[in-house]
Formats: structure tokens, C-alpha cells, sequence
């Protein structure tokens, strides 16, 4: 890997960490378990469109490792990385689907499969259907924050001149 492209892939995982860091300090907006704004996946979206798969899997996978270990607990791995996961398992492929256009969409598919991923995970936890409750309240909180996400990095993709390293 050339010295140009692991500096910027490094300094877009210090981003998302520092996004992550932040939302994690929030009070949260709404007090049902699970639901956050997911703003870290703004960096990952930028990534899918500007570098390739697997350059986005290594830094989403280095968010998730470093932030378990600056902020989280050795559960939220499992939880973090099955979102995380599923995510970028589909927000890849409706990305190329959708020739790289209507990026809200992507962020909207992204989050769906993030939290759907993270309930089958509570629920392979804990072993009860109560989990499923949430579903109605994770499916809109998804909408939104993905809408949420998939807009800001429509924005900062027109308007701010990215690095394109290949």
C-alpha cells in the first residue's frame, strides 16, 4: 500500500473515531436502547464513493476495533461489528446498483441492515422474542438517520474537494 493511500485511509479512520467519540458523548436523543444517529457512517459512505470496497472495510473494521477499545465494552464488538457489517454488505452492492447516485438511499439501506443486524444479534444474546419489539422503532430511527447520513455525505462529496487515492 502506498505511503499517500495509508495516510489518508488513516486519517478517515481518525475521523470516524473522532465522530464516533463525540456522538458517543451525547445524552441520547431518544430513550429507546440502540437508537443513535450513526454519524461515523457519513465517513463511510464518502469512502464507498471515492475508494474501494475493500479500503472502506479496513477502515470501517479499524473504527470498530479502535473504538471498542478507547469506549466500549467487549460486547459492543460483537453488536459493532455485525452492524457495521450488514451495513457495508449492502450498502455496497445498492451503491453500484444506483451507479453511485441518490446516496441517501445507500445511507438509508446501510442503517436498516445495521440495526436489523444488531436486533438478531440481541436476540442470539438473550434468547428472547421481546427483542423484536424494537423493530418498528429501529426500522424508523434508520430511515431517518440513514436519510440523515446519506445527505451529509451527498454534500460533502459536491462540495468539498476529497482525496481520490487508488
Amino acid at each position: 500500500m502506498r505511503i499517500q493511500k495509508l495516510t489518508t485511509l488513516a486519517l478517515f479512520t481518525t475521523l470516524a473515531l473522532g465522530i464516533y467519540a463525540v456522538e458517543s458523548a451525547l445524552p441520547a436523543m431518544i430513550p429507546i436502547p440502540g437508537i443513535k444517529p450513526g454519524l461515523a457512517n457519513i465517513i463511510t459512505l464518502v469512502l464507498l464513493h471515492r475508494y474501494s470496497a475493500k479500503d472502506t472495510l479496513t477502515v470501517l473494521l479499524a473504527r470498530i476495533l479502535l473504538s471498542t477499545l478507547l469506549f466500549g465494552q467487549a460486547m459492543s464488538l460483537l453488536y459493532s461489528l455485525a452492524g457495521g457489517l450488514a451495513c457495508l454488505a449492502l450498502m455496497y452492492p445498492i451503491s453500484r446498483l444506483l451507479h453511485q447516485k441518490h446516496i441517501y438511499i445507500t445511507g438509508i439501506m446501510g442503517a436498516l441492515a445495521h440495526n436489523m443486524a444488531q436486533l438478531l444479534v440481541a436476540f442470539g444474546i438473550t434468547q428472547v422474542a421481546g427483542v423484536f419489539v424494537y423493530c418498528p422503532f429501529l426500522l424508523l430511527s434508520g430511515i431517518v438517520t440513514g436519510c440523515f447520513t446519506g445527505l451529509c455525505c451527498h454534500f460533502l462529496l459536491k462540495y468539498l474537494p476529497l482525496p481520490t487515492v487508488r
